[in-house]
Formats: structure tokens, C-alpha cells, sequence
């Protein structure tokens, strides 16, 4: 009391009636003392000072303006108050030569039922207050609110075994006052102004604790009422009952507390509403941002960083990013710390990213080994990925409901599995890296589309160029073959000038493809006698083999696929060492034909592959254009076919080109040829 009137904060509404309340108590703790704690005087102390925690409430409700808003609040008040008076009619029929009649331990219950039902009504008050009050007014009631629940809790509890046993117990009741000085203590505590600023953070093992014991007292709380209650029923009923509670406790027992679900369920729920979060998200999201912004020349690539900043917030060692293709297939784009794991070239087929993208769905590896399915992930999962012991997690990157990406991380040092909080903020940090890797590919792509501009500009200008270099060259041929007067020098001069007029109409052909996208002339032709005549042709330059010559019959572009394998061959032999050979196979697939470039070069890093191989003006070799590659895939792909890759550093590169074969082509009715077409069958 002494405390509150010195240093209590003089604007608080509750500060007079908790300086009563206080005040109250040490006249009740004195009095219990000295004559006893069932001395009438006492017990009217006691009320008293129940009066004044009930006028606190009602003061506490005014602190954030509800005291007009609220008018329920106020019958709820009067009526405690008006049940608390009760008390002094009691003792009132207790005193000598009173009228009313006594019967034995009538008078004990009747005050303890008065003392319940105070107790439930401001315990329902506090409930209201906290739960509807602002989160700015939250700090100012958390410590009074504790007191006065403290207090009423106890009286509930010590009213409630007295009226169960007829008595109050003594033991609990010498405790009554102890408990409730020390609630008084966080009436002080809450009055200062730093005491809104502290907060009680207890650990999970003491709240755990706690929180059993609170499920062991309830439990026998509810034995002490069935008991109560079946010693007033009696007979045959009562005896079913006591059968019917004792299976039902043992089913409790073997059944519901045991299972791992249960809790499980029970852990998350705790770690959920009582404890402060697992992350310090402010120290993420600090991280986060730091490694996402580590640019600059010599730094990862942005598919790296972004590995490593979601592997950051579960501590995981090491990452992998998938992405996907253009047919919806996951392929690896980047690795962080992950070099043993080893990923096929399509990491996933396109129906797990679909479900991926659907349900926005963090994976955690374990369940999926265990045999959990959610939504229909069991049958889809690689098997790469569950045979990979250290994999943990799969985390969607995803950006307006588009799948963007597809994050591996590997298991912690510390093993744990993963829980609410990890799903919410992996799926959140997920999303933000979906961003990052959409405004990149955006970027690049208006890059690209810039570049080509300045490209077919240049182009055109090229080809203006070479098509008046070529009539003129065809006029000169013309004139010469009429006016030339030396025979002899006549040939040489038409020999040369067709020679060069033919050159420049073919490079005038193969720039005027550039950027058209389609082959209009197909044909048939056989994929092996293709083979061995790139292989004559380079003949001289590098030994080119071919190690497998299937028969095939494909339908497409014969000159197009040409210079496309041209492309292809001259990229195997500029990244292989001198004299080392580069493999032609063509094998059926099915109803297409293959054809595969194979060489044993110092070959490429996913990131390249995925980035740059395809990427016109992006070129690993010193002074290239970065056109062949591109120019190789456009063509293939104008004729119906597919261009995939496979390449590991230090092991070598394969480029396998798939084109239709023609029986399939007529057996399905896909292709209609022209009647002049030619047939170019081996």
C-alpha cells in the first residue's frame, strides 16, 4: 500500500482502489493472525477487501474509455457486490439469539458458495478485460490482471474444497494471505511506470511442467466431483457409472495419451500460443536481405545467394535450386555446398511441380520416406531425392501462383524435424526469393529483347549490303561472259565470280534465317547418313565418330539440322582437349529418332546451362557471339524437334537432338507434305 501511494503512477483509475484493497489485507492478514481466520471480524475484512478488487476492475475497464461503451459490465458488478454482502447476512445468522435456523455445516457451505461465485464473476471480468482490451493497453493491465487472477483463482479453488469436504481446509487457508501479499506485489510492480516493460518469458520446460500439473490437478478435481457426485446418486446407477468413468480413464490412458499425434499436437499448440517465437525474425530478416543484396563482380550468382539464404534460417549446411524448363520439367540450376549429391538431368517431372504449385506445399523429406502423404506427393517425389539421406526439406519458390523454382536444403548438423513456425517462414522466405528470381528473369529477358533489336538492325543492314555486292557480282558475270575477249581468262573470270556470287547468295540465305523461327521445306532423310557426312566433314579437323548408327528415318529440315549439328560439333571440339574425339550416336527412341553430340570436354556448370548456353550474345569462349547454341535449338526446334543437354564439370557434355520419325508422322495423320517435296531416304 505504502509502495502504490508513493510511486504508483497518480493517473492510473485503479491506483485508490488498490491502495484499499492493499490496505484491506494487511487489516484481514492481522486480524486472522490474532484471532483467527473464521473470526467474524476477519471474515468481514476479507470482504472488504473483495469489495475493493471488484471496484478495481470496474476502474481498469475505464482506462481505455469502455465504461460507457461496456454496459453490460456494470449489472455484472453490482451483482458480485450485492453476493459478496451476502457474506455479513451469514454471519448475521450465526450470532446468539438469531431467529434463523442453523442446521450443521449449512453456514460453511452458503459461504462457500458465495465465495465461488464471486471468484468465477471477476475471473470472467478479467477475461473480458484482457481479451478485449487495445494491444497498446495490453502492457498496462498485464500485471494487475495477474494479481487480481491470482487472488480470485485461489479463493475459487479454496472455496470449492470447502464446500466439497464441508470445511475449509487449513493448510491451504494459513496459505491464503501469503499467496495473496505476493499478488500485492504485482499490484506494485504494475503501478510503477518500468513495470509495463518487463515481461515474464518462462522456458519450455517449466511451462510444460506446469502445464501437467495443471492437467493433474483437473484431473483430480473432476474425481473429487464424480465422487461427490455418486455418494448422493447411490445404488445400481452409481456403480455403472463408476464402471463407465473407469473405462473410459483407462482408454485415456492407453489410447489417446500415448499416441505421438496427440502429442505432437499438443507441443505445437503450447510452442504456438505461450512461447515467443522460435526465430528472432528481425535477425532473419536482417540475414536474409544481407545475402540476397551480396552482389558485385567475383560474388555468387543470384541463384546461389538465394540457396544460401533460405539454408541460412534452418541452419542447413548445403542447397540445391531447381527450376523449371520449358515443358514444366525441374532441372538443377545451382548448387551451394552440395557437390556430392548427384541430380539426374530432369530432376522432377512436370506433374510434382504442378502439385508443387498447387498447394504452395513446404515438404519435409522425412514424411515422405516415412510414407505421409498430404496431397497426393507420395507417388510424385524423385527418388533421387528420397534416396538422398541428408536431403530434409523442399521449399517452392513462388510468385503469383506460379511455380518459380524449387529449393533443396540439406539436413542440420543439428537434427530436428520441422514444425509450424519453420513451414510459415520457409513458405513466406520462399515467396520473397520468387520475386527476386522473376525480377531477374524479367530483366534479362528486356535485355535480350534490346539486344535483338540492335542485332536485326545490324542485320538488315548486312544483308542490304550483300544482296547489291551479289547483282552486282551476277552483272559483272553477264557483261564478262559477253564482252571478254581472251577465252581462257573469260573462264577463270566466270569460275571465280560464280564461286564468290554462289558464296554470298548462301551466306545471304543463312542470315535471312536468323531470327524467323520456322523451316518451310521438310523432308525425309536418314539421321545415319547425316552422321557419317558430318563426320567426313571434319575429318580433317578433328577425329568425329560414330560410335552407334541405328537406321532411322526422321522428318524434317536436312540442310537446317545440318548446320545445326555443325554448330553443336564445333562446340564439342573447341571445349575438348586437341586430339580428343567427339562421338555422333544415332539410336530409335520410341517414335522419334535421336541423335546425340558426345565429347569428353571440361564441359559446363548448371548455371551455365541454365543461364547462359542458350542465351544469344552469351558465349564461354573468348571472342565468341553466343549465337551457335541459340541458332542450333531455333532450328530444331522450327522443324518439330528438341534440343536437351547434359553436362558435368570435368566430365564432358552431351547435346541430344530428337526429331520425329517420318512412319510415325504418317501413321498419326500430324504432318501434311508438300507434293514436291523431296525424299531423301539412305
Amino acid at each position: 500500500m505504502l509502495w502504490i501511494w508513493r510511486h504508483g503512477e497518480r493517473s492510473r483509475p485503479d491506483r485508490t482502489a488498490l491502495l484499499v484493497a492493499a490496505g484491506c489485507s494487511a487489516v484481514w492478514c492481522t486480524l486472522a493472525t490474532m484471532v483467527g481466520p473464521d473470526n467474524n471480524s476477519t471474515i468481514i475484512a476479507a470482504t472488504a477487501r473483495n469489495l475493493a478488487l471488484i471496484a478495481a476492475i470496474f476502474f481498469l475497464f475505464s482506462a481505455d474509455g469502455r465504461s460507457d461503451s461496456l454496459k453490460p459490465i456494470r449489472p455484472v458488478i453490482i451483482a458480485l457486490v450485492l453476493v459478496q454482502l451476502m457474506q455479513p447476512l451469514v454471519l448475521l445468522s450465526q450470532m446468539k439469539g438469531s431467529s434463523f435456523p442453523q442446521p450443521e455445516g449449512a453456514v460453511v457451505e452458503v459461504r462457500a458458495v458465495i465465495d465461488m461465485l464471486v471468484s468465477i464473476g471477476a475471473l470472467m471480468l478479467l477475461h473480458n478485460l484482457y481479451a478485449g482490451a487495445a494491444n497498446t493497453l495490453r502492457p498496462i493491465l498485464r500485471w494487475t490482471g495477474v494479481g487480481l487472477s491470482g487472488i480470485f483463482a485461489f479463493d475459487l479453488n479454496l472455496s470449492s474444497i470447502a464446500y466439497l469436504s464441508g470445511e475449509y481446509p487449513a493448510p491451504i487457508g494459513d496459505l491464503r494471505g501469503l499467496f495473496a501479499g505476493v499478488m500485492a506485489v504485482l499490484f506494485a510492480l504494475g503501478m510503477n511506470a518500468a513495470g509495463p516493460r518487463m515481461q515474464f518469458n518462462p522456458s519450455r520446460a517449466v511451462t510444460f511442467r506446469t502445464l501437467s500439473l495443471l492437467l493433474i490437478g483437473g484431473y483430480l478435481t473432476l474425481m473429487v466431483l464424480v465422487t461427490k457426485s455418486l455418494a448422493l446418486i447411490g445404488g445400481d446407477i452409481a456403480f455403472a457409472i463408476q464402471i463407465m468413468f473407469l473405462v473410459l480413464a483407462i482408454f485415456a490412458a492407453v489410447v489417446a495419451l500415448p499416441s505421438p499425434r496427440l502429442r505432437s499436437w499438443l507441443r505445437v499448440m503450447v510452442t504456438k500460443h505461450l512461447f515467443q517465437h522460435r526465430y528472432d525474425y528481425r535477425e532473419e530478416w536482417l540475414r536474409f536481405t544481407r545475402t540476397i543484396g551480396r552482389g558485385g563482380t567475383g560474388s555468387a550468382s543470384l541463384e546461389e545467394r538465394a540457396v544460401k539464404a533460405l539454408a541460412d534460417i534452418t541452419e542447413s549446411p548445403a542447397g540445391l535450386l531447381l527450376m523449371p524448363n520449358e515443358e514444366a520439367q525441374l532441372e538443377i540450376t545451382a548448387r551451394w555446398n552440395w557437390p556430392t549429391i548427384a541430380v539426374p538431368a530432369v530432376a522432377a517431372e512436370y506433374a510434382f511441380s504442378s502439385l508443387l504449385e498447387q498447394h504452395n506445399m513446404v515438404l519435409a523429406l522425412d514424411e515422405a520416406r516415412n510414407g505421409i502423404d498430404h496431397h497426393g506427393e507420395q507417388a510424385q517425389v524423385p527418388a533421387w531425392l528420397t534416396d538422398a539421406d541428408d536431403a530434409w526439406a523442399l521449399v517452392p519458390l513462388l510468385h503469383f501462383d506460379r511455380l518459380v523454382g524449387v529449393i533443396v536444403l540439406a539436413r542440420p548438423t543439428m537434427a530436428r524435424q520441422l514444425d509450424w513456425e519453420d513451414f510459415d517462414l520457409l513458405r513466406v522466405a520462399g515467396q520473397q526469393l520468387a520475386s527476386y528470381l522473376a525480377e531477374q528473369a524479367g530483366q534479362q529477358a528486356l535485355m535480350d529483347a534490346s539486344r535483338f533489336d540492335e542485332f536485326n538492325r545490324r542485320m538488315a543492314f548486312v544483308m542490304h549490303d550483300i544482296k547489291n555486292l551479289v547483282s552486282q557480282l551476277s552483272l559483272l558475270a553477264t557483261n564478262a561472259e559477253k564482252h571478254a575477249d581472251n577465252p581462257a581468262f573469260r573462264a577463270d573470270m566466270l569460275v571465280t565470280l560464280r564461286n564468290s556470287a554462289d558464296k554470298l547468295s548462301a551466306l545471304l540465305a543463312r542470315l535471312g534465317r536468323y531470327g524467323s523461327g520456322q523451316v518451310h521445306e521438310r523432308s525425309t532423310f536418314d539421321l545415319v547418313a547425316l552422321a557419317r557426312g558430318i563426320s567426313e566433314r571434319f575429318r580433317g579437323v578433328r577425329p568425329v565418330a560414330l560410335t552407334r548408327d541405328e537406321p532411322v528415318v526422321v522428318i524434317g529440315h536436312r540442310e537446317a539440322l545440318e548446320q545445326a549439328l555443325i554448330h553443336l560439333v564445333q562446340n564439342a571440339i573447341d571445349a575438348s582437349a586437341p586430339d580428343t574425339p567427339v562421338f555422333l550416336d544415332v539410336v530409335a527412341q520410341g517414335i522419334n529418332g535421336m541423335i546425340d553430340v558426345v565429347d569428353s570436354g571440361k564441359g559446363m556448370t548448371p548455371e551455365f546451362v541454365r543461364t547462359g548456353l542458350f542465351k544469344p550474345f552469351v558465349s564461354s569462349k573468348q571472342g565468341g557471339f553466343g549465337i551457335g547454341a541459340f541458332e542450333a535449338r531455333e532450328l530444331v526446334r522450327a522443324m518439330g524437334g528438341r534440343v536437351s543437354v547434359e553436362s558435368r564439370e570435368g566430365l564432358g557434355t552431351r547435346f541430344s537432338i530428337v526429331l520425329p520419325k517420318a512412319e510415325a508422322v504418317r501413321l498419326m495423320g500430324a504432318q501434311q507434305f508438300p507434293q514436291n517435296a523431296s525424299q531423301e531416304v539412305a
